[in-house]
């Protein structure tokens, strides 16, 4: 069973370097009289290097081709001894893990040199025979290590890609030459890692520092979701180095992360934590980065953590093949960590993953969460019913955010700490706003957030569709009811959300509905418009509309996907492949809403444009009818601020009869009349009533009769 090594201290191993340089000076020193005796005219040569004579030239014809320019390794190895192998040498190490044969790692010490020691520069720059090549080149390596014109013909097989030294990145090939130098005039550099790696210098590898982190856990953490069986079978495949291939799934990300980090610390080793969307993001070359981040959780000895394996797109499968063919081949723990199911591929070898559920809280655990940190910073009961928190104050709580843990903490923190800064106990509105910037992070750059301004009082509607709005609230708010206490949820496996098409021609108070429930609930209302969302290219719509519900699933954010009509037109009998994918764009986002757990809300100018299969998918169904006389002359009264000053002559009445508007163009009328009135220092009357009614219906590109107002 292979062992997981040990590093020998750092005392002893520099020991053993500095023997490896030792050595190598000796090989040097044979090669330089050889270079001497071989080429005596030139070797004093102020202007070697730079120029080349006839005895030069000579000297290079009368050379056998291919054979070594020194020839010294069979001498030298018969006079100087090979260091033998330490346990726990970095160097040892190298060459056991990365399969390198005694000649790589030879390469290896030729490269480090001049690392340590800059003398190594001018050494090389002699042998070379050229003062601007002060690093060692493919040439002098073979020339340096092999005995005779075969064997340097075989080595170089030892610096193509394919190759351990520079499959694996430990070395790279570079040129200061302004022209494609040839094969052999190529030079070694060490990778900047790999020097830290043999130095046994800490430090993450900088080139990965963009996507990267090296982690520590806390003394006290404690892995989550893991029992002891699991945990000692964690523990044996690390020690041992089995591979063990674990996948978190699940949407809290910082619980998956919290757990990896504390299943490092049980293991007694960092946590090297890639963050995959980034890393996707930042390369186009994907392989090569995903072997460099495998070389570094080596060279760390860390736990390798990827998390975000869904930003792999179809696009983009050869990378996600990559990535899994390493975790399929790492002789050791891996933890992947996801938000949907496991992605199988047909890879060889075969991967099998153990899959770890991170589930969403309850609203039972939720409440007992939100009841623990409370209680923590104080805020027990008797401070609760003072600051305002009662046990329904909880329920609402919990059941309107479905907050990680994690979340609810933090939440809690940040409520505490405004209250704190404002002088005041912590109260309820200061746990919903801090609740609601914890649930709506991800949804930021998605959609437009709408700060909701309207209550009941401000809204005119018909009874009935009054009366719906009002059904809907409470269907959110008892929902933990429902499904938690009365186990409804057992019986439903999608439409445990509520969703609702708001229909009516612009401008009757679709939005203002969205908002007064977005305030009597107190949560966020994000707005999408669907007319920017749909896309003509195949496969974008989907992905846009993904990206909206993944980011909202755990805000319980209203969603208000305005311009429906964009997308859901009456789905046509399919003539053609454009007809078939916009069948698939109405049923995908049917899904997504019937996946959703919280409130999505569609506004439609047109009702019958609508097919029956989707109407009775709806939750509810509103129409927002034109206002009629008397709705009108409810919004008139409303729409005017309590500070406002209305001169004698205005007949609100009369508006009402005579203009047939919507409730936003009345909106509009009042505030434009404001500013005539305002400008002229007046109070506002019916004349400046009637010079927005004309701006107003000049916008709308009606006629105004002169007997209308």
């Amino acid at each position: 069973m292979k062992k997981r090594t040990e590093f020998i201290t750092s005392l002893s191993y520099l020991r053993e370097l500095l023997l490896r340089l030792q050595r190598l000076d000796h090989q040097l020193e044979l090669a330089l009289r050889i270079a001497q005796a071989t080429g005596a005219d030139t070797a004093v040569d102020p202007y070697r290097g730079l120029h080349i004579d006839e005895s030069e030239v000579n000297r290079l014809l009368n050379r056998e081709p291919g054979v070594p320019a020194f020839q010294v390794c069979a001498k030298f190895n018969e006079t100087i001894p090979a260091i033998a192998p330490q346990p726990g040498s970095r160097l040892e190490w190298l060459k056991q893990n990365f399969e390198l044969t005694e000649f790589d790692l030879d390469v290896v010490v030729i490269a480090l040199a001049p690392e340590l020691d800059r003398r190594y520069e001018r050494l090389y720059a002699y042998l070379q025979d050229d003062v601007r090549c002060k690093r060692p080149t493919i040439d002098l390596a073979l020339n340096l290590l092999c005995t005779d014109a075969v064997e340097k013909l075989e080595r170089r097989s030892h610096f193509t890609s394919a190759a351990p030294l520079l499959h694996n990145q430990l070395l790279h090939l570079q040129s200061e030459l302004t022209t494609k130098p040839t094969f052999l005039a190529q030079e070694l550099h060490l990778d900047s890692q790999v020097l830290r790696f043999l130095l046994a210098q800490p430090g993450l590898d900088a080139s990965l520092s963009p996507f990267c982190q090296l982690l520590t856990a806390a003394p006290e953490s404690k892995p989550e979701s893991l029992n002891d069986l699991a945990l000692h079978q964690v523990t044996q495949a690390w020690q041992n180095q089995q591979p063990l291939r674990l996948y978190f799934q699940g949407r809290d990300r910082l619980s998956q992360r919290r757990t990896a980090l504390s299943l490092a610390y049980y293991l007694k080793v960092p946590l090297l934590q890639v963050d995959l969307p980034r890393l996707v993001a930042v390369n186009v070359d994907l392989e090569p980065t995903l072997r460099r981040v495998w070389r570094e959780a080596e060279f760390q000895r860390a736990l390798l953590y990827l998390e975000g394996v869904e930003a792999f797109t179809p696009e983009q499968r050869l990378g996600y093949q990559s990535l899994l063919r390493l975790v399929a081949t790492t002789e050791t723990v891996v933890v992947l960590a996801g938000t949907g199911d496991w992605a199988a591929e047909a890879i060889e070898p075969p991967l099998v993953v153990v899959v770890v559920p991170f589930l969403p809280l309850a609203f039972t655990q939720r409440r007992q969460c939100w009841q623990k940190h409370l209680t923590e910073i104080g805020v027990a009961a008797d401070e609760a019913i003072s600051a305002g928190i009662v046990p329904t104050d909880l329920d609402a709580l919990a059941d309107r955010f479905g907050l990680t843990a994690a979340q609810i903490a933090e939440a809690v923190a940040v409520a505490r700490n405004t209250a704190q800064w404002q002088g005041v106990p912590t109260a309820l509105p200061h746990l919903f706003t801090a609740a609601r910037a914890q649930a709506g992070r991800e949804l930021q750059g998605l959609a437009r957030k709408i700060e909701p301004k309207y209550h009941w009082d401000d809204i005119v509607l018909r009874p009935d569709a009054q009366l719906q709005l009002q059904e809907l609230c409470r269907q959110s708010q008892y929902r933990h009811v429902v499904f938690d206490a009365w186990k409804f949820d057992q019986k439903l496996s999608l439409g445990k959300g509520i969703n609702a098409l708001f229909s009516g021609p612009p401008g009757t108070g679709k939005t203002m509905a969205a908002e007064v429930i977005a305030h009597e609930l107190q949560l966020d209302l994000y707005k999408i418009d669907l007319s920017k969302i749909v896309s003509k290219y195949i496969g974008e719509t989907e992905k846009n509309l993904d990206r909206i519900f993944t980011a909202a699933a755990n805000s319980n954010a209203i969603l208000l996907f305005d311009e429906a009509d964009a997308l859901f037109g009456k789905r046509s009998e399919v003539q053609d492949a454009h007809d078939r994918y916009a069948n698939i764009e109405v049923g995908y986002l049917l899904q997504k809403m019937e996946e959703y757990e919280g409130i999505a809300l569609l506004t439609s100018n047109l009702r019958s444009s609508l097919d029956a299969a989707f109407v009775r998918r709806l939750r509810f169904i509103i129409e927002f009818p034109l206002p009629d006389a008397s709705d009108r002359y409810h919004i008139w009264q409303q729409v005017w601020p309590d500070s406002t000053s209305l001169a004698a002559d205005v007949n609100l009445n009369l508006l009402a009869q005579k203009l047939e508007v919507t409730g936003a163009e009345i909106r509009n009328i009042a505030l434009a009349a404001a500013f005539l009135a305002a400008a002229e220092g007046q109070s506002i009357g019916m004349s400046h009533l009637k010079q927005a009614v004309r701006r107003e219906f000049q916008k709308m590109g009606k006629l105004l009769m002169e007997n209308m107002v």
